[in-house]
C-alpha cells in the first residue's frame, strides 16, 4: 500500500461525502471503512482510479450506515439516489475541508486535532503521542470536534486567516513523539497553496521554511538550547532559505501586506546574515514596525525592543521596554537580556533567574538558568 497516496486521497474523499449530504462525523467513518477495504483488496487488485474507488465504496458505506440508523430514516429520500460509479471530479476541493476543520466554533486545540486527522490523515494514535496526551484523550477530543462541525454546510466562504492561524499552531509545536509536526505543517501549507490564490498563505509558508530552515542548529548535543546569534549558520539549510525568500518574494510582490509576509520578512533578513553581526537590524525593525500596525500585538512589541536594541543601543531597547507591560510572556527574559548589554550584570543575573521560573518549557528553562549561572559565576572571578 502507498501510504502517502492514501494520505493524499482521503481529504478529497472525505469532502466528496460532505458535499453529497453526510454530516462530517458519518463522513469520516465511512471513508475508514473504507480504508479498511483498500488495505485488504488493493495490494491484489489494485483500481485503474484510486479516489473514484474509495469515493464509491466510502459512499456505500454511508448509504448503509444511514439505512441502518432508525433515527435518520428521514434522510432516506436524499440520499436513496446513489450517483452512478465512475471517476472522482480531478479539481481539488480539499480546501473546503480546511475551512470546516478550521471552524470559529472550535476551540484551537480541537481545530488543531481535526485538521491533522481529517485534512494531514494521521490517526489518533499518532496525534496523541506528537501532543503527549492519552490516546483516550484525542479520541474525546477528536469526537467532540467533529460532533461540533457535524451540522456545517459550505454555504459561505470559509476565512484562511482562521485556517492559517491553525497551521501555524501545528507548525508550533515543533517534533514530539513520531510525528514532525513542524514537517506536516508545512506539507499540509503547501497544499493550501495549491487551492487558493492568497499572498498571506504564501507568506505563512515561507515564514515556516525559513524558520525551519534553522532547526538542526537550534540545538546542542546535550539537547540544549542555542541563540540565534550562536548558531553555526553552516549547518541552516540554504536550499529552504532560498525557497523561502523566493516564495516571499513573489507575495510581497502582489502589495497586499499580511503578518505571516512581515514575519517572514524578518526571518529572512536574519536567514539573509552571513553573521549575527552582519544582521541589518535596522531594517528588521522597520518591519516591526510594520507588524505592530497590522496586529498590534504586545508581544511583537516585546520583539521590537530587542530589535531596537540591537540597531540602536541597550538603553533605546530598555526604554521601548519600560512602555510594555511586565507581565508579557518573555518580559522578564528579554529585560535579562537588555540589561545585559547594558553592563549591568547583577540585574540581569537576577532577571534570568526570575524568568527561569516563568519559563513555559524544560529546555527554556534550563537555558535561562545557564544564563544567570554564567552571570554570578564571571561577578564572582570579578571580584
Amino acid at each position: 500500500m502507498d501510504e502517502a497516496l492514501i494520505r493524499s486521497l482521503t481529504p478529497g474523499v472525505l469532502t466528496v461525502l460532505v458535499r453529497r449530504g453526510a454530516d462530517f462525523a458519518a463522513a469520516e467513518d465511512a471513508v475508514q471503512d473504507a480504508l479498511v477495504e483498500a488495505v485488504r483488496g488493493w495490494p491484489d487488485d489494485p483500481p485503474r482510479d484510486p479516489k473514484g474507488w474509495l469515493v464509491t465504496v466510502a459512499w456505500r458505506r454511508f448509504l448503509d450506515a444511514s439505512r441502518a440508523d432508525t433515527a435518520r430514516r428521514r434522510r432516506e429520500d436524499r440520499v436513496e439516489e446513489e450517483p452512478a460509479p465512475g471517476p472522482a471530479p480531478g479539481v481539488d476541493d480539499t480546501l473546503q475541508l480546511y475551512f470546516l476543520c478550521a471552524h470559529p466554533s472550535l476551540t484551537p486545540s480541537s481545530a488543531v486535532a481535526l485538521t491533522l486527522r481529517a485534512v494531514g490523515g494521521l490517526t489518533t494514535r499518532q496525534i496523541a503521542r506528537a501532543y503527549l496526551v492519552p490516546e483516550a484523550t484525542m479520541a474525546q477530543r477528536i469526537s467532540r470536534a467533529k460532533r461540533t462541525v457535524s451540522g456545517v454546510r459550505f454555504d459561505r466562504p470559509g476565512d484562511v486567516a482562521t485556517v492559517l492561524r491553525v497551521l501555524y499552531l501545528v507548525f508550533n509545536e515543533g517534533y514530539s513523539g513520531d510525528v514532525d509536526l513542524a514537517a506536516e505543517a508545512i506539507r499540509l501549507t503547501r497544499q493550501l497553496a495549491a487551492s487558493v490564490d492568497h499572498p498571506e498563505v504564501a507568506g505563512l509558508l515561507a515564514l515556516m521554511l525559513l524558520h525551519h530552515a534553522r532547526r538542526a542548529a537550534r540545538t546542542a548535543p546535550d539537547g540544549s538550547l542555542v541563540p540565534l546569534a550562536e548558531q553555526d549558520r553552516g549547518r541552516w539549510d540554504t536550499a529552504s532559505i532560498a525557497q523561502g525568500v523566493r516564495i516571499l518574494q513573489a507575495a510581497l510582490a502582489r502589495d497586499r501586506l499580511g503578518e505571516f509576509q512581515a514575519q517572514a520578512a524578518i526571518a529572512a533578513l536574519h536567514a539573509d546574515a552571513p553573521t549575527a553581526g552582519e544582521t541589518d537590524w535596522v531594517q528588521i525593525v522597520e518591519w516591526y514596525d510594520e507588524l505592530a500596525r497590522l496586529t498590534d500585538n504586545p508581544v511583537v512589541r516585546l520583539n521590537r525592543a530587542v530589535a531596537v536594541s540591537e540597531a540602536d543601543g541597550p538603553r533605546a531597547g530598555l526604554a521601548e521596554l519600560a512602555t510594555l507591560d511586565d507581565t508579557l510572556p518573555r518580559h522578564t527574559a528579554v529585560a535579562a537580556y537588555l540589561h545585559e548589554r547594558d553592563g549591568d550584570l547583577d540585574t540581569a543575573a537576577r532577571l534570568y533567574a526570575e524568568a527561569a521560573h516563568k519559563a513555559p518549557d524544560l529546555a527554556e528553562r534550563d537555558h535561562l538558568v545557564r544564563q544567570a549561572a554564567r552571570l554570578n559565576s564571571r561577578h564572582r572571578h570579578a571580584r
